[in-house]
Formats: C-alpha cells, sequence, structure tokens
C-alpha cells in the first residue's frame, strides 16, 4: 500500500471499533469480534466472524463496511470495493460522518486496484458534498502527483493547505509526496514558504523537523536540540537522523541510546531508527538486535517496517535461508508488496 494511504488508515480505521461498539451493547458482537481480528491482521477469522453477523441479522452498515475493510487487507480489492459500495446503500439517504468513512475506503480499493479514476471521482463527491474536507483534497492530490499532473496537485495542495495553514505534519506530508515523485523543489518551496512566513506560531521541533526536510541540518540540529523535552521520541528521533545526515553515526547512536536509558521504555520507532543507523555502520548484529527489540512492543504500530528491516538484516549477515523463510512468512500477511515478491524470487535462488 502506498505509504500515503498508509498514513490515512489509521485516522479512517478510527470508526472501526467506534461504531462497531458504540450503543449497541452485544447486538453486534459478531461485527466487533471481526473487527478485533482485523486490527490483529487476522483478516480469514474476520470475514467469518462477519460472515456470522449476516446471520445473525447485525448492523449491515457495519458488517459491510468490516467485510471491505478485511479484503483491503487480503489484497482482494474487487470485493472490497463491492462490500463498500453495498455498506454506502445500506444508508437511509441521509449523508453522515459513516459514509465519508466509508467512502474514504472505498477510494483507497479503487486506488489499489489501479482505477484512480474512480478513485478521484470518490473525492470529487466528497469535495462536492463537504467543500472543507481536507484530507480529500490532499488524497486527490497525491493521486494527481503520481499521475504527473503537477498543476492539478498543487492547487489541491494549495487548498489543503489554506484550510489550516498551521498542520505543519501535513505540510511535510506534501512535500514527501512530491519529493517522491520528481518534484523535490516543489515540494521545498511549500517549507521555504512555510519558514518565510514566520515560525511564530511554530514549536521547536516543527521548526527542526522542516529545516531536516530542507537540507539545513545544522539549524536543524539547533532546532531539535532544543526540542528533546518538549517533543518526545519524535524530537529525539529526528535530532538522531540529523546527525546521521551529517555524518556522525556514533553520535547519532549516542542520541538513540541516551534516550532509550532515560526513558526506561522500548520505544519502537527511536530503536527502529538505531537499527538503520547501525545497519548504515555495518553492525549487522546489532541492528538484528534493535528490530527484534522494537517487535516484541506490543502494538507497535510499525510491524510491517520492522519485520522487512529484520529480513534485510539476514540478508546482510549472509543468513539468506532465514530471509528467506521470514520473507516467505511476511508475503503471507503483506501479499501486495510488490518489491518484496521480486525479492523473495531472488532469495530462493540463493
Amino acid at each position: 500500500m502506498n505509504i500515503r494511504w498508509m498514513k490515512m488508515m489509521p485516522l479512517m480505521a478510527a470508526f472501526a471499533l467506534l461504531f462497531a461498539g458504540c450503543g449497541f451493547g452485544n447486538q453486534n458482537e459478531n461485527i466487533e469480534a471481526g473487527m478485533t481480528a482485523v486490527k490483529a491482521l487476522d483478516y480469514d477469522t474476520a470475514l467469518a466472524s462477519f460472515e456470522a453477523a449476516k446471520e445473525a441479522g447485525e448492523n449491515e452498515r457495519l458488517l459491510y463496511r468490516g467485510e471491505g475493510i478485511a479484503y483491503l487487507g487480503k489484497t482482494q480489492y474487487a470485493e472490497a470495493v463491492t462490500a463498500f459500495e453495498t455498506a454506502l446503500s445500506c444508508s437511509d439517504g441521509r449523508v453522515d460522518d459513516m459514509d465519508y468513512d466509508v467512502n474514504y475506503y472505498l477510494a483507497t480499493a479503487y486506488y489499489k486496484q489501479g482505477e484512480t479514476d474512480q478513485a478521484l471521482q470518490v473525492y470529487d463527491a466528497i469535495i462536492a458534498l463537504k467543500p472543507e474536507e481536507r484530507d480529500a483534497y490532499y488524497l486527490r492530490g497525491v493521486i494527481e502527483t503520481e499521475r504527473g499532473n503537477l498543476e492539478q496537485a498543487l492547487a489541491d495542495f494549495d487548498m489543503t493547505i489554506s484550510l489550516n495553514i498551521r498542520d505543519y505534519d501535513r505540510l511535510i506530508d506534501i512535500y514527501c509526496v512530491l519529493s517522491e515523485n520528481g518534484y523535490k523543489e516543489s515540494g521545498q518551496a511549500y517549507l521555504q514558504s512555510a519558514m518565510e512566513s514566520g515560525t511564530k506560531y511554530m514549536t521547536n521541533f516543527e521548526k527542526g523537523r522542516i529545516s531536516y526536510y530542507l537540507g539545513d541540518y545544522e539549524n536543524a540540529r539547533t532546532y531539535l536540540d532544543k526540542a528533546k523535552e518538549e517533543s518526545g521520541y519524535e524530537a529525539v528521533l529526528f535530532l538522531g537522523k540529523t546527525h546521521e545526515e551529517l555524518g556522525d553515526y556514533n553520535y547519532a547512536i549516542s542520541v538513540y541510546n541516551t534516550f532509550l536509558n532515560d526513558s526506561g521504555e522500548d520505544c519502537p520507532e527511536i530503536l527502529n531508527q538505531m537499527g538503520l543507523c547501525k545497519m548504515e555502520m555495518g553492525d549487522y548484529e546489532g541492528a538484528l538486535q534493535a528490530f527484534q527489540q522494537a517487535m516484541q512492543v506490543e502494538d507497535n504500530g510499525m510491524m510491517q517496517v520492522l519485520k522487512m528491516n529484520e529480513i534485510v538484516a539476514y540478508e546482510k549477515l549472509g543468513e539468506y535461508k532465514q530471509a528467506a523463510v521470514l520473507l516467505g512468512n511476511y508475503l503471507k500477511t503483506y501479499p501486495d508488496d510488490e518489491t518484496a515478491k521480486r525479492e523473495y524470487e531472488f532469495l530462493k535462488t540463493r
């Protein structure tokens, strides 16, 4: 799944357990069980629960919505589209938050099928009904960027920003989308404009992170060092990455270790970045240990990334058989990772 959609999934999935358990008591117990299975990435069990929900006469909008999410997880996008469209057909005609939520999922399913025209039509419809829906402008802009329609993309991104000029997280998302698709200068123009407009409302963390993406690592280091106490692990993460960009890997490792020791907790984001840093230093055993330590953190929210990094570490150590076994298991859970599929074919020949 494209990273921009991955970042939107938690926002949309917030409805998953909310609606399933809101005001129905045990009336939708199979739906609740299904959504719990979805959260655990156990999509087959989830689908069985939603089938049981149909037989029990539970809420149709909720169960078809859940079914669609499970099919998305299984990369069965045509089935997902059908489920989401069925959920929408169960509406009483009054457009509410759940209708918008299902439409976002529907657009994602279309996008994953490569049917970007249909995805764009969904976002067009959302915007027509709700002209200040920032996420729809943003996601429409992402598709236009990927299609090479820079003018249309920038118009959507301009609207996204204008609706909340102090949403610096989204501003950075926009920069990353443009940069990843060959429009880095356009992305940097947004960041530079934000800095030139004045940093009065920015935290040190926000100033540091924008400086980091602008490649201004000296200022990034200054801001982020000040932000350590106010922004927690996120500031530490970017401070360490800044030192990595400056070529000081040992200091970056010390930044990560100091935070882990002082906090007394295993922060998966910090452990993952420390693992990546150690990979750059050639310490593959240390990298592997960091990734596996992060994987032990319950509900770490980044298991896919950690599993892939673990596989890469085993490859770097020359343990190709173990890497192949892990990659085979990885693809059972994340079957739409095309890069992983190619790597799996390569590993099977080693």
